[in-house]
């Protein structure tokens, strides 16, 4: 049997859903149908709300209908469908959206005077036609504006509606008893609209006054306030505050905004960005801003306690993103607001920062963390910021004068400046700075491929230094400001002469010297000449790149709090050439703390879990090639700075040396930054840390474990400084295996010294159990092969990459024999000689 409540719901969704159908018809059709193209803005932002409305009311219609379709058959039925089947139970969330979605559109529509507008568009029309809301709609009155009714007639069925479910849903519940297998579900529904009724009487009040405080402002103010997503919480005409030291006669608190009012002057400030300080007067509280910091003072303390309420909440939903449920302030999440958070913001003040848009990671209305600034004229920065200002890793572009390029700065920042060590694309800087200057050793390579090496003041190299140029000519000497020779000086040419003597250059005559020119000296090796490096013993390794190594560090010691693995260096950018190309920036959305804290305990539960060699190599790889994992972000950024030093203009062999350190650095950095996490780990889980590695253990692993994970990160870049380097062997190399591909068969093995018993049968007269013997150890077979993967095109490379990477365990041993070997075929390919041995071929 079915209960006269649930007759009393049937006849309730038949009276909604027949009164929502003559508004859509009488009314919210009309309205549109009656409207006008609008030629201002505003009058088309009323349409776009009314559109809005129209829809939503048509989706409140039909999940109505539905409710009554399965009230109807649960009536019909009774024995064969059960109470649970009634749509407004088993579907109270879908229908409470629904819900919310009218209210959010109707109130709009209230907020901004909607409905006035659209009278006004055809108001005789509407004049005539209010009777007819008189006759159709309960509700509205006789006297008044044709909006004002309107506004009635679209306020008055739903909160009737909402109402009456509330009533009757807690009646049923009351009827069915607390052992009914439906009595939780008519206690969540009763709940759930019970919520519903308390939000809509809270935003109605809202929208009534806002649209009311309209009339209040002038027109240039209204103008410039009235937007569809203000709802007003409080005015200073209620509850009266000061503003110090900022001037303001008004106070405004909007859901999305605090406005101060000074005349004509309109000062907004977003809530994402606002933070609220308890002040040391109990009538006094403090507000931070990213540009303002100023105080709201009430004449008692209640008002005090009233506002900053009421800021504190807003600002929580503000950043929550949605309105709370069931009224401001019940949100399920603490009523407290971040004090870090992420959002953007212009700046307008004078300063280094002036209409700059900010991107990232704020604290206490500072950036702090992770960000990028982006200026109207192209320049941008991204990186770590600490109290407002740069510092820590960052990169800088800068847009050149010519369309299109950029120069590029990536380096470490201390308190706004570029200091310490880094690197300057343009043209390719490798070296210190202090306040945002070139300062201290440092190598400057040039497109034309000349490369420097020097000291640099205030930006510019002086003092002794050296060049190296294109076809391997060195100065050894002075250099002024504009890097050209000056004083006593030494030129060595490529092939062995040497210029030294002094230097100068007078106006129009350019270079001149005065010294002597030696013929006599003997041609240097080509080897030696070509293979400079450059910066070796200038910047030592372990130094470099402090910025990036320094807040892993800080983040281990500090027990790898949760909270800060999301600021732990590793930002992911694009390389140069994408920043160049994109000018896309840093995007800085951030999940929760806890998630983080969560995340962590896993990553040191894991390691904790895989400490065998087997087990940790499998693990460091599967860390190292994780994005999010500490690790896995400490090598993304260490390869950031890589590619960012030696592509491009940075890819000079005279910087192969530099490179190779630094590849071999960063291993020990990983392993070092992987040994700090166990720790942590094990101190978590009360265990006696791991004693510390002697260097010769820790080289061991290095080599071992992490180096080959890491090289691949580095290869690309690397292994064009080797190609560039041994560019002159490997082409000896290649036309000596094509000299050698000229050779008969016996004269090919006779030249590279091969013992006649491998040579090939059918070369040879030899007995049948010599033959047996040849045949079955395949000499011959493994001799080609062998000759087979030396034809390499760039040998001399990869040799050479191979042994500087080589374990020191390996030294003397097996894989050290077998990589001299391969040298000495190698040299012995490229000997002049061999092409004096070339025969006419068959």
């Amino acid at each position: 049997m079915c209960s006269p409540e649930e007759a009393a719901l049937l006849r309730l969704e038949e009276v909604f859903s027949a009164t929502l159908a003559r508004v859509n018809s009488f009314v919210l059709q009309p309205l549109l149908e009656a409207a006008p193209e609008p030629s201002d803005p505003w009058g088309r932002e009323c349409l776009h709300l009314l559109q809005q409305l129209h829809r939503s009311s048509q989706q409140l219609w039909e999940v109505t209908e539905e409710s009554l379709h399965s009230l109807q058959e649960r009536l019909r039925h009774p024995d064969s469908i059960s109470l649970e089947s009634l749509l407004l139970l088993h579907s109270a969330d879908r229908v409470l959206q629904v819900h919310l979605e009218y209210i959010e559109s109707y109130t709009s529509c209230v907020a901004v005077q909607a409905f006035q507008k659209a009278v006004k568009w055809r108001s005789k029309y509407w004049q005539g036609q209010r009777k007819v809301l008189q006759q159709l709609l309960s509700g509205v009155s006789s006297e008044g504006s044709v909006g004002t009714a309107l506004v009635q007639a679209l306020r008055q069925p739903l909160t009737h509606h909402v109402h009456q479910y509330v009533l009757l849903l807690l009646s049923l519940g009351d009827t069915v008893g607390e052992r009914h297998p439906t009595q939780e579900l008519l206690v969540h529904t009763a709940t759930v609209f019970g919520n519903l009724q308390s939000f809509m009487r809270q935003e109605l009040d809202q929208a009534m006054a806002t649209q009311a405080l309209w009339h209040t402002l002038s027109n240039r103010l209204r103008d410039v306030l009235c937007t569809p997503a203000h709802r007003l919480l409080q005015d200073s005409q209620d509850i009266p505050v000061t503003v110090t030291p900022l001037r303001a006669e008004r106070v405004l608190l909007f859901d999305d905004a605090l406005v101060l009012l000074q005349g004509h002057s309109v000062h907004t400030f977003d809530l994402k960005l606002v933070w609220v300080e308890p002040g040391q007067d109990r009538c006094m509280f403090h507000i931070l801003t990213p540009e303002e910091e100023f105080s709201l003072c009430s004449k008692d303390p209640q008002g005090r306690v009233a506002w900053q309420w009421k800021v504190t909440q807003a600002v929580c939903q503000t950043l929550r993103g949605k309105k709370d449920f069931p009224v401001l302030g019940a949100g399920l999440e603490p009523s407290e607001p971040p004090t870090c958070r992420c959002g953007a913001y212009t700046f307008r003040a004078e300063g280094r920062f002036s209409q700059a848009t900010y991107e990232g990671e704020w604290y206490w209305g500072r950036p702090h963390g992770k960000g990028t600034l982006k200026w109207p004229d192209g320049q941008n920065h991204v990186g770590d910021f600490c109290q407002g200002l740069e510092h820590g890793f960052g990169i800088r572009l800068v847009p050149q004068a010519s369309e299109d390029k950029f120069d590029c700065y990536k380096c470490h920042w201390r308190e706004g400046s570029m200091c310490g060590y880094g690197i300057c694309e343009g043209e390719r800087y490798i070296g210190m700075w202090q306040a945002d200057q070139r300062h201290g050793p440092g190598v400057m390579v040039t497109q034309a491929g000349f490369c420097y090496q020097g000291t640099f003041q205030a930006d510019k190299m002086v003092g002794p230094g050296i060049l190296l140029s294109e076809d391997d000519s060195l100065y050894e000497g002075t250099f002024t400001r504009d890097l050209t020779f000056v004083g006593k000086g030494k030129v060595t040419f490529p092939n062995g002469f040497t210029l030294e003597g002094s230097f100068g250059s007078g106006a129009g005559r350019g270079l001149h010297t005065q010294g002597v020119l030696d013929t006599a000296a003997l041609p240097p090796d080509p080897g030696s000449t070509r293979k400079r490096q450059l910066g070796l013993g200038v910047f030592p390794v372990e130094s470099r790149w402090q910025g990036v190594y320094g807040p892993f560090q800080d983040f281990v010691q500090a027990g790898c709090p949760g909270d800060l693995q999301e600021a732990l260096l590793g930002f992911h950018v694009q390389s140069s050439r994408e920043l160049r190309k994109s000018q896309e920036y840093l995007c800085c959305k951030r999940t929760h703390p806890e998630d983080h804290a969560a995340r962590m305990e896993d990553i040191l539960e894991e390691l904790l879990q895989h400490r065998t060699p087997e087990a940790l190599q499998q693990c460091l790889r599967k860390a190292l090639n994780n994005s999010l994992h500490p690790l896995g972000k400490l090598l993304r950024t260490l390869m950031l700075t890589f590619q960012a030093t030696y592509s491009g203009i940075g890819a000079n062999k005279h910087l192969q040396g530099l490179a190779q350190e630094e590849v071999k650095q960063h291993a020990q950095e990983l392993w070092a930054a992987y040994r700090g996490l166990l720790q942590v780990a094990l101190q978590c889980k009360g265990q006696a840390p791991e004693k510390d590695e002697d260097a010769e253990t820790r080289d061991l692993q290095v080599h071992r474990l992490v180096l080959p994970l890491v090289l691949p990160s580095f290869y690309s870049e690397l292994f064009t400084l080797y190609l560039l380097l041994h560019e002159r062997e490997d082409s000896l190399y290649s036309q000596g295996i094509a000299n050698l591909s000229l050779f008969p068969d016996t004269k090919l093995l006779e030249f590279l010294d091969i013992q006649k018993h491998l040579w090939p049968l059918k070369d040879l007269t030899l007995t049948t159990n010599q033959r047996y013997s040849l045949v079955r150890d395949k000499c011959f077979l493994s001799a080609t092969e062998c000759l087979q993967k030396m034809i390499i095109q760039h040998l001399g490379a990869e040799i050479h990459l191979i042994r500087d990477m080589m374990a020191p365990i390996h030294t003397g041993g097996l894989y050290d024999f077998l990589l001299t070997a391969l040298e000495s075929c190698y040299e012995h390919i490229q000997k002049e000689d061999m092409r004096l041995h070339r025969l006419p071929s068959r």
